[in-house]
């Protein structure tokens, strides 16, 4: 039995389904009081990956664990600790952490302290444990979704300043590899997407998606923080405009793990948004 903890996101979603087709007994759990949509194979489980005492009893009889923190659990929350002494003492042997690239490219970063503590945590339980460091995800152009329906127009800033993004079913894909089969054990693995884009070129991808024109306007640094500012804290709306507009090379380089794991290069940004593209029209 596998249990997969935000299990509503783009990732433990899809996650969960992998786990489904390949035969395995998979536990989708979230906050929510149900979840609809879970594929056959996959059964939901309420709880909070923040509350150990709650991940008790979801963790009996698990063999392995997928660690994602909800946005609220990266500023605060009981010792990571905890949650990984509660998996141990239910008999999970593997644990699949997902962490973020910038622990690897900025160490110090104040807003990616917690998933240090949980990286920190993880490789001192003593179980099989691996860490994922994804770069950009590209479901973070959802967040155009509106202004591309409504306007056609995508707004951001550093229109020109090209990162790579990965599409989440690809870190869902590392993380099944991971959690069923042997051989990555104590590693960490840095996952990107195939090439460097900049947001004026997504929003080109999305308007050759879509056959229509989707206008690019840039956003200065201080608009893209007060926008930013509704929904994140300071220190992190500081941090990710670091990043967006002075990245550091490492930040822009294309790392092979997707490839070295899978045996396949990570799929394009184009065939996210093709996959997606319902949500733009």
């Amino acid at each position: 039995m596998i249990v997969v903890t935000g299990a509503t996101g783009n990732v433990g979603r899809a996650l969960a389904e992998l786990l489904a087709e390949a035969g395995e007994e998979a536990v989708a759990v979230s906050r929510r009081p149900r979840l609809t949509g879970l594929p056959a194979g996959v059964r939901h489980a309420q709880a909070d990956v923040g509350n150990s005492a709650s991940m008790r009893p979801v963790l009996e009889g698990a063999d392995a664990l997928f660690v994602l923190l909800g946005g609220e659990l990266n500023s605060q929350g009981e010792s990571p600790d905890a949650l990984l002494d509660v998996a141990g003492e239910a008999g999970v042997k593997r644990v699949v952490l997902l962490s973020s690239q910038i622990n690897s490219t900025r160490p110090q970063a104040l807003s990616h302290t917690r998933l240090r503590e949980f990286e920190a945590s993880a490789r001192a339980s003593g179980l099989d444990f691996t860490i994922l460091r994804p770069s950009g995800f590209a479901s973070n152009a959802f967040a155009w979704a509106e202004p591309v329906r409504t306007q056609r127009t995508v707004f951001a800033p550093f229109g020109d300043v090209a990162l790579p993004v990965i599409d989440p079913a690809d870190i869902a894909t590392v993380a099944a590899v991971a959690l069923l089969e042997d051989g990555h054990a104590g590693r960490t693995y840095e996952l990107t997407g195939p090439e460097a884009i900049s947001p004026r070129r997504q929003a080109a991808v999305i308007s050759e998606a879509l056959g229509e024109e989707v206008t690019f306007v840039e956003l200065s640094r201080e608009d893209a923080h007060a926008h930013m500012a509704r929904f994140m804290p300071a220190e992190v709306i500081d941090g990710t405009l670091d990043i967006l507009g002075v990245p550091l090379p490492a930040e822009q380089a294309i790392s092979p793990d997707v490839e070295k794991v899978l045996r396949r290069p990570a799929g394009p940004f184009g065939n996210w948004v093709a996959r997606n593209l319902p949500v733009f029209q």
